[in-house]
């Protein structure tokens, strides 16, 4: 494994390790999934060299953060825990909208505590903006977690460029967590490069493009029933066809390189700069073995022209999310 820095000072595993697809985050999220493969899958990223591990209150809810706890009992020295806050619930933990008060970012963090079994979580973030409370006030709330040694580090979700340069100014920023990956490259217009103005680091989620861009789905039928893509706008029949030109493309270069699909769109990533640390969703050892295979591609500068040709800014068939999704995003 090789390592990458957040922000000035976080040290993390160059692929991190996204937790959203394991056992506990509703049914069938992205296919079935077991508790005793997703416990055994962080065993097995451990062992590889991954220190970056993401996980969410909202990913159950709670049940994520409960299962990544019970892996790492024993195994936390070493290791970066993020999660993230910023939703409410009801009494029986249905979310029931965004919440970034400070109020809400302590009684989140004492909850995720108690849940993954330690004593600071190395990365906090904030999970959506709240419109409705003002980004100082909500990373003021963080920061005094840090103060108390609750939390290592801050960072934010899917923030604009305008709220980043708001809450760095009110505490230092290690990581921006938003999508980004081949079939998803808004971020390169402005947020991206005010995050590398402000000296904040870069987490894609989804950088397998909820895994289109592996190559494994040929048509949406391949699904399970209750697959949470099957809703997904860049899924749907009319956009499918359309997006696998790209995947053409990366299978092309993944022979060219004896690599996979998979591994191919992961390296075009790590390309982007040494400030960018994908994590990469799985929820079995061997889709984990595979991604974290990438570290080890180099791809050559016409792979990169190539792979920029297919997959250009805003030239992705259909929007990332649905409207309602959508409007939670880049605020």
């Amino acid at each position: 494994m090789k390592y990458r820095t957040l922000g000035q000072e976080l040290s993390v595993s160059a692929l991190g390790l996204g937790l959203m697809p394991m056992a506990g985050v509703g049914p069938a999220m992205y296919g079935a999934a077991t508790e005793a493969e997703s416990i055994a899958t962080i065993h097995r990223a451990i062992g590889m060299g991954v220190t970056f591990f993401d996980t969410a209150e909202i990913y159950g809810p709670l049940l994520n953060e409960e299962l990544l706890g019970r892996a790492i009992k024993g195994k936390r020295d070493g290791l970066v825990i993020a999660t993230k806050f910023g939703f409410r619930f009801d009494d029986e933990n249905r979310v029931i909208g965004v919440d970034g008060s400070p109020a809400n970012a302590r009684r989140a963090v004492e909850g995720s505590l108690k849940r993954l079994g330690i004593d600071t979580i190395d990365l906090f973030y904030q999970h959506r903006v709240d419109p409705k409370v003002p980004i100082e006030e909500t990373v003021g709330g963080m920061a005094e977690l840090v103060k108390e040694g609750k939390v290592r580090h801050l960072g934010l979700s899917e923030a604009g460029a305008a709220t980043l340069r708001k809450a760095a100014a009110v505490h230092p920023i290690a990581a921006l967590q938003s999508e980004y990956s081949l079939w998803e490259r808004d971020v390169e217009e402005e947020i991206l490069p005010t995050a590398r103005e402000l000296g904040i680091g870069f987490v894609p989620y989804s950088p397998l493009g909820r895994g289109f861009l592996t190559g494994q789905i040929t048509a949406p039928e391949d699904l399970p029933a209750g697959d949470y893509r099957l809703s997904d706008p860049r899924y749907s029949i009319e956009n499918f066809s359309l997006n696998m030109d790209i995947v053409a493309v990366i299978k092309r270069i993944a022979g060219e390189h004896r690599a996979s699909a998979a591994q191919i769109a992961l390296a075009w990533l790590l390309a982007q700069g040494d400030d960018i640390v994908p994590i990469p969703g799985s929820k079995r050892r061997v889709t984990l073995e595979d991604s974290m295979g990438a570290v080890d591609v180099a791809l050559t500068a016409q792979d990169l022209v190539d792979l920029d040709a297919a997959a250009p800014r805003g030239g992705t068939a259909g929007p990332r999310y649905g409207e309602r999704m959508m409007a939670m995003v880049r605020l």
